[in-house]
């Protein structure tokens, strides 16, 4: 048992060193790109815009990272592994459609989303289901949802958002259960930490009072915030960077047409990297000058991948596995937000 948990640290402390290695080599080139364009003084007003994005990401989706969190703490504490596994449809396609929806009774955004998975996955959900839920999740539920209706009303990009993402969360879940082996997309360092966690719980004496319960739902809430954390700051950190040396009006005065406009949204939405209870706000501000199936595009695929999103995938996932898990759905809504402006024209 120890030498699981010594490897899983060891493995985490060198994921460490380079993923800050990394924030800091684009924090520089960044920084040397802006001097070398502008001067200091245009680097020290660059250098305050990227912090003030930075801080914008990160307490903006901090809360929610906090909220899975601390779902996955009581998933831990207050559910066994059958409570999940024995529910869910066994025939691939129904159990892709049930995990897509899962999102109305686990409302987290995409930065909560991934450590709920996680802990999911380990209580014994089918590893395709947990992709639905982790790509659907973030728009299907009661919050983002009610946000849209404020910004949108009753109308096309309400009902597209909800159809298209259930759409596109389910087929891609459905195309994941074609692998014969699914733990084969989890990475190393997850199937060692279920391992390890699995030998811990019979380790645990079976009846603990409601106080040592919520003792060990705290250690694991705090356990999953700072080591699914740092990946929160070095995405935020990564798309702050990209927000603050790209400008934004370049990608926008490009974005007239059915196509373009398309793949400008979803570029747009993947450098702000902004969290889904509040991007139909963001997107109202394009309305006036984009189609609505870019509109689309921007809700539909920004909850699902976006720079911080992708690199908590990377802490869960075999990294063949991330690629498909961002180009399957980016596939999916370019083919359906472009059929859309063509064909429907509303």
């Amino acid at each position: 048992m120890s030498s699981i948990y010594d490897h899983s640290i060891k493995r985490r402390r060198v994921s460490s060193i380079w993923l800050y290695a990394l924030a800091a080599f684009f924090l520089i080139l960044g920084l040397a790109w802006v001097v070398a364009t502008g001067g200091w003084p245009a680097a020290i007003d660059r250098l305050s815009t990227f912090t003030t994005v930075l801080l914008g990401i990160f307490i903006e989706a901090a809360p929610f990272l906090l909220l899975g969190s601390l779902g996955s703490g009581v998933l831990e504490v207050f559910f066994q592994g059958e409570d999940f596994s024995s529910r869910v449809p066994r025939h691939p396609l129904l159990g892709a459609m049930v995990g897509a929806f899962m999102g109305f009774f686990f409302p987290v955004c995409e930065c909560g989303v991934v450590p709920l998975t996680r802990r999911l996955f380990q209580k014994g959900l089918p590893v395709p289901v947990g992709i639905a839920f982790l790509l659907g999740a973030p728009a299907l539920n009661p919050i983002v949802l009610v946000s849209t209706l404020v910004a949108f009303g009753w109308g096309p990009v309400l009902w597209g958002r909800i159809g298209l993402t259930f759409l596109i969360a389910t087929l891609t879940g459905y195309i994941f259960s074609f692998q014969k082996d699914t733990t084969s997309l989890l990475n190393k360092v997850t199937l060692l930490q279920f391992q390890a966690e699995r030998i811990h719980e019979k380790a645990i004496p079976p009846q603990r009072t409601w106080r040592q319960k919520a003792r060990q739902v705290f250690t694991i809430t705090v356990d999953e915030f700072f080591e699914i954390g740092r990946y929160l700051v070095l995405g935020a950190s990564l798309a702050a960077v990209l927000q603050t040396i790209v400008p934004q009006a370049s990608l926008l005065s490009i974005g007239q047409g059915q196509v373009v406009s398309v793949l400008v949204m979803i570029t747009l939405a993947v450098l702000l990297s902004v969290c889904s209870t509040v991007d139909a706000f963001i997107a109202l501000s394009f309305a006036g000058s984009f189609t609505t199936g870019s509109i689309l595009a921007f809700l539909v695929f920004g909850p699902m991948v976006d720079i911080k999103s992708t690199l908590m995938f990377l802490h869960v996932f075999q990294r063949k596995t991330v690629v498909y898990m961002i180009l399957v759905p980016l596939f999916l809504t370019v083919l359906l937000t472009v059929f859309l402006n063509l064909n429907v024209g509303f």
